[in-house]
């Protein structure tokens, strides 16, 4: 898959080099190294003087420092060779809280000034804000309004939504827009004044809580793209961030994907952009987009090195360096090279996982319950009739150290393959059923696999692909969003192959609602002396009583 999904952006030209009219290689991922370990949330912007700036989030920049820089700001000719130039605040807000923290910056040109939106982490005890600040000029000095552009939202429920990842948006006929939220809350959008310090007006949700933040909105050919991230930021080397992305003709919209399904309802669509591709980079998302002086557009975005997690090892904050990478336009939506997704040195093109031929000595159409099959922790509610293997959602788990579900399991062919089953799970809509989930694993122990299910995650129905690794004693999960699951029934695949360069077992998530029309989302790898089996899973609350059923486990060969 390494080579399958990762991007060869070697014959790109670079705006330093187009006006000299000599081809440059694509900068070297990731970006900031030259100054900064870690450099989370990234935007960049182009200056009046054709320069390029970028912002990140509050962090020490290099491991060992342990000095949170406020904003760090670094300035480039050519977006690929960049230099550090200094904090953007020394200081807090009036109304922000004692120990709060400025994440995730936004940063845009309005009128003859330059204007900072960025998250206040705390202006009282668990309440956010979106603060807003203007300079002279990208560098500075910049100088925070009396007021948030957004101030605290109380939830209806109690508490405070979480009020982060601002995005600002200027529309043709001039009226501008701010986009601003999180997991608690979803992501809204509000109209702005005219100086674009703050909302005005009713504000409107664009997508569903419990599933994306980070918005950034982009108006091309008449539409509006929302991109935004989901699934975990920070989960060292399972991080699973990812970016997807819906469209609309209006600001406002309803945002919906390629499938047509809207992104702020209970089972939201969206069509990936960027997940973990099987390279070294895994929580790639929070992305932002800069075009350059020959209008090729560059997806801006931080990732995690999965063999370097944390900026102060073993445990600490996660070192998310800002990377950049081509953002191709096809059939009208985007991908980042092409859907290889992060680059990361040379390789080849990324190749779509297709079935071959049934392998039918390693497949069960569950008339019974065929040869080959083991059970850890046997659950006796499983049955078989009907070609439909029925499994009542255990109260139970695998990931940390409770491992008190059950897994049911079979030998893989050798080689290449890709494993189908389908799965009919009513879990309703919008309800709250934590974390109620079936779908197939590829489980090498109780602390060491790759889980794809669809799966109910607070009022949401996604399908989450999930990874427990052991690291540095303790036990690692994260996942990605791989897709949306149908109504009752969703078809899920795992692509298999072995990288030939270091042997690692590459799975990528494979989803559809129909059985015809796949998505693919990200890839898992488990480690080389590691020998998984393939099965299914059928776990994560008992209540309300729910029963997952599977037509049938079938290997293709790819």
């Amino acid at each position: 898959m390494r080579r399958l999904m990762a991007a060869a952006a070697a014959l790109l030209l670079l705006p330093s080099m187009v006006a000299a009219g000599k081809p440059a290689p694509a900068p070297d991922n990731p970006i900031s190294a030259s100054f900064a370990d870690t450099f989370a949330d990234p935007v960049i912007v182009r200056g009046d003087d054709g320069l390029y700036y970028a912002y990140g989030t509050t962090d020490p920049l290099r491991e060992g420092e342990r000095t949170p820089h406020r904003i760090p700001m670094a300035r480039s000719a050519d977006l690929a060779k960049w230099t550090y130039v200094g904090d953007a605040f020394t200081g807090l807000p009036s109304y922000a809280a004692p120990g709060a923290a400025l994440w995730a910056p936004d940063v845009r040109k309005i009128g003859d000034r330059w204007v900072m939106y960025v998250t206040v982490t705390e202006t009282s005890p668990g309440a956010s804000a979106i603060g807003v600040a203007t300079a002279p000029r990208p560098t500075g000095p910049w100088t925070f309004t009396a007021e948030p552009a957004v101030p605290p939202r109380a939830a209806p429920g109690g508490g405070w939504w979480w009020t982060f990842d601002p995005a600002q948006l200027t529309t043709p006929d001039g009226r501008k827009y701010l986009y601003y939220g999180s997991y608690f809350g979803g992501i809204w959008v509000s109209e702005l004044t005219a100086d674009g310090l703050r909302i005005t007006g009713t504000p409107t949700r664009v997508a569903i809580d419990n599933k994306f933040e980070g918005a950034y909105v982009v108006r091309r050919n008449g539409w509006y793209y929302l991109f935004a991230s989901s699934a975990n930021c920070c989960a060292g080397p399972t991080t699973g961030y990812s970016v997807s992305v819906g469209r609309s003709r209006s600001p406002l919209g309803p945002f919906t994907d390629r499938d047509g399904l809207r992104l702020d309802v209970s089972r939201a669509g969206g069509t990936p952009v960027i997940a973990p591709n099987g390279n070294r980079w895994v929580g790639t998302g929070h992305n932002g987009l800069i075009t350059d002086r020959r209008g090729q557009d560059w997806f801006v975005y931080h990732a995690i090195d999965r063999a370097d997690p944390y900026l102060d090892e073993p445990f600490g904050i996660n070192e998310r360096p800002m990377l950049l990478d081509r953002l191709d336009w096809i059939g009208g939506w985007p991908t980042v090279n092409r859907g290889a997704w992060a680059s990361d040195g040379p390789s080849g093109t990324a190749v779509t996982p297709r079935p071959g031929r049934l392998l039918t000595a390693y497949s069960d159409e569950f008339g019974t319950l065929g040869a080959g099959w083991d059970f850890v922790r046997p659950d006796p509610a499983v049955t078989t009739a009907g070609g439909s293997l029925r499994w009542p959602v255990q109260g139970a788990d695998l990931t940390g150290t409770g491992n008190n579900a059950g897994v049911l399991l079979r030998d893989p062919p050798p080689g290449s393959w890709i494993a189908e089953t389908k799965l009919t799970l009513p879990l309703g809509e919008d309800t709250v059923r934590n974390y109620q989930q079936g779908g197939i694993i590829a489980y090498a122990s109780d602390d060491l696999f790759a889980r794809l299910s669809a799966v109910a995650i607070w009022n949401t129905r996604q399908v989450e692909f999930g990874k427990e690794m052991p690291y540095a004693g303790q036990l690692s999960y994260g996942g990605t969003i791989a897709g949306t699951p149908g109504l009752e029934t969703t078809w899920l695949r795992l692509a298999h192959r072995v990288d030939p360069a270091d042997g690692e077992h590459e799975y990528r998530a494979g989803v559809s609602r129909d059985g015809r029309h796949w998505t693919w989302g990200g890839v898992w790898t488990l480690p080389a002396d590691s020998a998984p089996r393939i099965g299914l899973i059928a776990h994560g609350g008992a209540e309300p009583p729910v029963t997952a059923s599977f037509d049938y486990l079938r290997f293709y060969r790819w």
